[in-house]
């Protein structure tokens, strides 16, 4: 039985299935599983279906995704982060799952966040709170509007765990989200499960797009052909490496005028290939033998070609030294490391920035499909990351103090630059309510108490220096 979805469901599987080759040569470079095929021009064939495993993709990926970490949602004129939307992301486990998005990303040029509004029927859901999930590339897909630049439509693929025999499809479309499947029959058709007709005029799905250009709007790997390329160099040469080791890294011997039966303790078998091992010890008896031995290969030119592609590798990604085990000449200083990790960082800061207005995107789908409606102020909206960069705790106390003791940003602000949590911050304040010099400095400035006017808890700072000065003259 046709249905008036098959057209969506069948433009949207076949680009589905089109991609997959793609998806799975980039899943292969980051796991270190792609195999490529050996030259065998001077690898044995019996090795030739051997390559080595090269993580430089791994690690650069993972050296980004490690200093993406969401700490908040706030409008941009509130100073506090949005309580609601930092509750969403709690129950949804984003902590966990957000990561996961990232580096799909990375990894494939794009992954999907989509929302939904929770069954009423399921027990388990908070009926306030939005699902928000992060989907592959793998089984997920979608279009863009070129003129909004927002998903037009979008299917899931999947497999039920009720009925492992049948495909599963999730279409989402602007006004409803339906549900199909089909058996896996031949020429088996799409069959409709369910639907649910939101009519909110758009479909509830936001993409995170990495490396995004206009002429690519689902944007492109994080593993670029050049890195690639070392990738693969780096693991031919590791495999050069692993033949030279086993054939001529230990001293080859020669023997001259030695009978083949010395070579064999089978009598009946006097040709016998003799299989010599490390520090064995050949005796033969016949005295006009004479040996030879040559030197062994020096592997050094494998280990200076692999220290080569690793330096090729940091310039092309921005990875500091340490991150790719070579020495360099700068010392081993916290400044030295902040100093080679600044290309890292500033690319961590926009993937943050790239990645953030996804999830804002995502947090206002989540308003649209709860409350009917997205605030104008939500169009304001900023993702609050934690700082990508790596300095020493005692560097950053030291300048946040310098800049709050010369009254430049107030106790809160400097809580905030320190890395403390609204509930961390919230809790000294609290606590800042029992404290006599709390107290005592809040009245010299003129507050009520422990955060009053100007939004300094303790008042000093936020109320400047100079009312503190005057009143110990009255």
């Amino acid at each position: 039985m046709t249905t008036a979805y098959d057209k969506d469901v069948t433009d949207l599987t076949n680009l589905l299935n089109t991609q997959q080759p793609a998806l799975q040569e980039n899943q292969d470079y980051y796991e270190a599983e792609y195999r490529l095929k050996a030259l065998g021009l001077a690898t044995p064939p019996e090795m030739r279906h051997l390559t080595a495993a090269i993580g430089y993709c791994r690690i650069y990926l993972d050296a980004i995704d490690e200093r993406l970490d969401v700490e908040g949602f706030r409008s941009g004129d509130e100073a506090e982060a949005d309580e609601r939307l930092w509750d969403w992301w709690q129950a949804n486990a984003l902590d966990e799952e957000a990561p996961l998005g990232h580096l799909e990303s990375m990894i494939h040029g794009v992954s999907y966040i989509t929302v939904s509004v929770p069954d009423e029927n399921d027990e388990d859901l908070d009926p306030t709170i939005p699902l928000i999930r992060v989907e592959s590339p793998f089984h997920f897909v979608g279009t863009l509007d070129q003129r909004t630049r927002q998903i037009r439509r979008a299917l899931r693929l999947y497999r039920s765990p009720e009925s492992p025999q049948e495909d599963r499809v999730t279409l989402l479309l602007p006004d409803e989200t339906v549900y199909l499947g089909r058996s896996q029959r031949p020429n088996a058709e799409w069959s409709v499960i369910s639907s649910n007709k939101h009519n909110l005029g758009r479909p509830l799905v936001s993409p995170l797009i990495n490396r995004e250009r206009l002429s690519e709007p689902f944007g492109k790997s994080e593993m670029t052909p050049e890195l690639r390329s070392a990738t693969d160099a780096a693991s031919r040469i590791m495999m050069n490496l692993q033949a030279a080791a086993e054939l001529m890294a230990v001293p080859q011997r020669v023997l001259f005028g030695v009978a083949a039966e010395e070579f064999t303790n089978d009598p009946e078998n006097p040709g016998a290939q003799l299989e010599a091992y490390y520090a064995r010890m050949l005796a033969f008896e016949d005295s006009n033998g004479k040996i030879a031995q040559y030197s062994a290969a020096d592997l050094r030119n494998f280990v200076e070609a692999l220290q080569e592609l690793a330096k090729q590798v940091a310039s092309y990604t921005g990875l500091p030294p340490q991150y790719l085990s070579f020495s360099s000449e700068n010392p081993a200083s916290a400044e030295a490391i902040k100093s080679a990790e600044s290309r890292l960082v500033k690319k961590s800061e926009r993937k943050a920035r790239m990645f953030g207005g996804a999830w804002e995107r995502a947090m206002r789908l989540g308003m649209l499909a709860m409350d009917g409606s997205v605030p104008s102020d939500a169009y304001k909206l900023e993702t609050v990351w934690r700082d990508p960069s790596t300095p020493t705790f005692a560097a950053k106390a030291d300048g946040v103090a310098k800049l709050h003791a010369a009254h430049i940003i107030p106790t809160e602000q400097a809580r905030i630059e320190m890395g403390y949590t609204d509930i961390q911050r919230e809790q000294m304040r609290e606590w800042e309510k029992d404290d006599p010099m709390s107290q005592l400095n809040a009245i010299l400035a003129g507050g009520a108490g422990p955060g009053g006017p100007g939004g300094a808890p303790g008042g000093g700072a936020a109320s400047g220096g100079s009312q503190q000065k005057k009143a110990p003259a009255k």
